[in-house]
């Protein structure tokens, strides 16, 4: 990312980070808050590609620079990421991450570290964090992001300058996308997930998606026309590709946006999640009232809540599976 994309998606964003950099007057620590994380990340790079430069403020990030590449591919000395180990971000990755700090920068003075979902740290965890924001060690910049703002201590909160990523509609983010260089098709899709599994490596994530996709759209298919075999197709299928949690997340919004597309379809409009798809749409819809497709879309819901309660992923798609060919 480079600050002409941060100003396209988040002007007032931009502006203040730029602003900031230019007269070398950062704050000690920043939280990105918003909905799109991979966005919030990349910023977070962008910054500290900026931070750490070795050009005149103005021209900061030069992208030239043994540092700005180094950042740019992850392996910069001085830069240190913390992420969920599991559930949680813990304590001991907190202290890990404090004694790193107490050495002298490899390449330079300054150092940043970034936490990634920072609202899913411990308490303890948190207490630490608190500890180092409050006596930060030499040029330090610290960077949280979060998409919950206010699970995070909010003693951090204050000691921390909070920018707030404004949400992009679905449209403006498929624009975005396919200015990238992706297909409509994949663009369509990318626009409207939340985020793609963060298991799945980077290289792989357009392909993991477009197969999901068109599992989903078989699925659709299995369910109108041969309702008997969807069951196994769950099995050899489905269950295949979508193989956690965090998989299965990502699949049910898949579905959720395919019911919501063949209603859109009955009211003519254009801004779809399977626009290559038109007519296997209309096709549902003509089986479909308004009222059934509404309450697939509710089933599906209730079953992304089941899955954040824990309850056996199998059991939940066969439930909804149930209730969309019951349309009820």
């Amino acid at each position: 990312m480079k600050w002409e994309q941060l100003q396209t998606r988040q002007p007032v964003v931009a502006k203040l980070l730029r602003h900031a950099v230019v007269r070398e007057r950062l704050p000690h620590a920043y939280i990105f808050e918003g909905e799109d994380r991979s966005e919030q990340v990349s910023a977070a790079s962008l910054l500290c590609r900026a931070f750490l430069c070795q050009k005149d403020a103005i021209d900061k990030p030069c992208g030239e620079c043994s540092d700005c590449r180094r950042v740019e591919s992850g392996n910069h000395p001085d830069v240190t990421s913390i992420k969920p180990d599991g559930q949680s971000i813990k304590k001991h990755q907190v202290e890990r991450l404090q004694k790193e700090f107490t050495y002298k920068g490899m390449e330079s003075v300054r150092k940043v570290y970034i936490i990634e979902e920072a609202d899913l740290m411990t308490a303890s965890a948190a207490n630490s964090l608190l500890t180092f924001l409050e006596e930060p060690e030499g040029e330090t910049l610290a960077i949280l992001i979060t998409s919950n703002l206010h699970f995070l201590l909010p003693t951090i909160v204050s000691r921390s300058q909070v920018l707030t990523f404004a949400p992009l509609s679905e449209v403006e983010r498929q624009k975005v996308f396919q200015n990238e260089g992706e297909t409509e098709v994949l663009a369509a899709i990318k626009a409207r997930i939340r985020e793609i599994p963060a298991d799945i490596p980077e290289e792989e994530r357009s392909t993991w998606i477009v197969h999901g996709r068109q599992v989903v759209i078989q699925l659709a298919e299995e369910v109108l026309l041969r309702p008997r075999q969807a069951r196994l197709f769950l099995q050899e299928k489905w269950h295949v590709h979508f193989k956690d949690r965090n998989h299965i997340e990502t699949g049910l919004d898949l579905i959720l946006f395919w019911y919501r597309d063949v209603l859109y379809t009955k009211w003519n409009r254009e801004d779809l999640a399977y626009p290559d798809q038109l007519e296997r749409l209309r096709t549902e819809g003509l089986h479909r009232s308004e009222l059934m497709l509404a309450a697939n879309m509710k089933a599906v819901i209730e079953a992304k809540r089941y899955l954040s309660a824990n309850v056996n992923p199998q059991l939940i798609m066969e439930r909804l599976l149930f209730r969309i060919q019951e349309g009820s």
